[in-house]
């Protein structure tokens, strides 16, 4: 058996190539839209890729299924409760894909042996949710491994909050996730490995580990979620305190269902600052500072907006940028090419250009740059203007700036768990549609875990028109060494 997983970082994201060396028949299941390493790793190995399976309709990402279906003729296969834009195979319940002996049929189940995928219907997260369970020969007592998708996490499971189908509330969708796990999941051996869609840091679940495998063993005993507990608890607990849902999500899960143009190879054109302006003010275009942390609050164009392409650059770039915007790159140079990338993968295609060397640009044009404002823990304020007593570590003072609103933008499990006391919880994910929560003509104080996601809540504020803003250096954890 060929087996391999193919984790992206800036996503949280897995995807899955196997195949039987014998036969050369492969599966690809949850691809991105970037399909090179699949094909190159295939074609090295001797395979081909003869079904592209989706796990469940992604809304974190834009699906490569099309892009692999044009570069190899494979079959789109979805959980039989999907409705798709294009044809697909629906996969059954119990239903089994023999990758092995020449007798077999990907395509439609058979008898043979060798590689065999096994098809769990595993609804929760979504009603088409399924899980493929993995056997290296059909009759091994112990499988090699499940591949769980969004229904089991290392360390969580699937939300049921997402995208709850039509009709179906999250509570429902509780309840058959619960339903999924215990009469699906955790029927299989403890040692069998699991190896699900994401990891830690996607939005798609709230306690995700670090790690990109485990077992079922060692889920049943340290994974909070199935622990032995009322069906009412378990709802309770999964429906509670998600994280703040990106706005780009309901754009990719249509995409990934309807259909979506294939990725582009072009690279974005070189433009002009004043091409870049001209694209700002007649069409509408977003200036996305992609450069590091430090060098944009150093200096900026005046009203671009930021997400540094050493973190989550693509997630947060879609949670303060609507779908279909047109988008101009700020891009140290050389760097152009990878935010592209990094846009398309979450469907963010209208990339219009990028200006090189930003960092020349702005000290040729003084007039146009500005600098973030930032302060430490011992100037923070809170909301009323008096001094705080409580302070979180006995030093955060709130007696310098009056009128000050503070803002807490990360996600509301980390505000449940510990705020700065009269601080306003507004989740990055929500800002572009709760900044009219916020008062302009007084002033903003922005802090985050670190000190990343308030810069670019900042950076949004200030292109909104919000005159006196600013962030606390270090966030969270520096407030709370205080």
């Amino acid at each position: 058996m060929h087996f391999a997983q193919y984790y992206l970082d800036c996503l949280s994201q897995a995807s899955y190539l196997i195949g039987d060396e014998t036969t050369g028949r492969a599966v690809l299941v949850d691809p991105r839209r970037d399909i090179d390493d699949y094909l190159q790793d295939a074609a090295a190995a001797g395979l081909r890729i003869e079904l592209v399976i989706e796990t469940h309709v992604h809304a974190d990402f834009l699906s490569g299924h099309l892009e692999l279906a044009r570069a190899t003729g494979a079959t789109i296969a979805f959980g039989e409760a999907a409705r798709t834009g294009f044809p697909i195979r629906r996969l059954r319940d119990g239903e089994r894909i023999f990758l092995g002996e020449e007798g077999s049929d990907p395509q439609g189940g058979g008898t043979g042996g060798g590689v065999t995928l096994t098809v769990l219907a595993t609804p929760g997260h979504t009603l088409e949710s399924l899980c493929l369970v993995v056997h290296e020969h059909p009759d091994d007592p112990v499988p090699f491994g499940v591949l769980t998708g969004d229904t089991l996490f290392v360390g969580d499971v699937g939300r049921p909050d997402l995208l709850s189908a039509a009709g179906h509330s999250p509570h429902d969708m509780a309840v058959r996730l619960h339903h999924s796990l215990h009469t699906k999941l955790l029927t299989l051996p403890d040692a069998t490995r699991v190896f699900p869609a994401h990891g830690a840091g996607s939005a798609c679940g709230r306690s995700l580990s670090t790690e990109t495998s485990s077992t079922i063993g060692d889920q049943r005993r340290l994974n909070y979620a199935l622990q032995p507990m009322p069906v009412a608890e378990f709802v309770r607990l999964v429906t509670a305190g998600q994280p703040a849902t990106p706005g780009y999500f309901a754009h990719d899960a249509a995409l990934n269902r309807d259909g979506h143009p294939l990725l582009a190879a072009d690279e974005p054109p070189a433009l002009t600052l004043e091409e870049a302006l001209a694209a700002r003010d007649e069409q509408g275009a977003v200036l996305l500072d992609c450069r590091p942390l430090a060098s944009y609050t150093r200096a900026h164009l005046k009203g671009s907006l930021h997400t540094s392409l050493d973190t989550r650059f693509a997630e947060y770039a879609g949670s303060v940028v609507a779908p279909g915007t047109p988008i101009v790159l700020l891009a140290d140079p050389g760097k152009e090419r990878e935010a592209r990338l990094r846009l398309a993968r979450i469907g963010y295609d209208h990339v219009l250009g990028h200006l090189p060397d930003p960092a020349a640009v702005l000290d040729r044009e003084p007039a146009l740059v500005r600098r973030s404002r930032r302060v430490g823990p011992e100037e923070l304020l809170e909301v009323d203007g008096e001094l705080n007593g409580r302070g979180i570590g006995g030093g955060v003072s709130a007696d310098r700036i009056p009128r000050a609103q503070l803002v807490d933008v990360r996600n509301p499990a980390e505000y449940a768990a510990g705020a700065v006391p009269g601080a306003r919880s507004i989740p990055l994910a929500t800002l572009p549609d709760r900044i009219t929560e916020l008062d302009p003509a007084r002033p903003v104080v922005l802090y985050c875990r670190s000190g990343n996601r308030s810069v670019i809540a900042a950076a949004l504020l200030e292109a909104r028109g919000f005159g006196d803003v600013c962030d606390v250096a270090g966030g969270y954890e520096a407030l709370a060494g205080t």
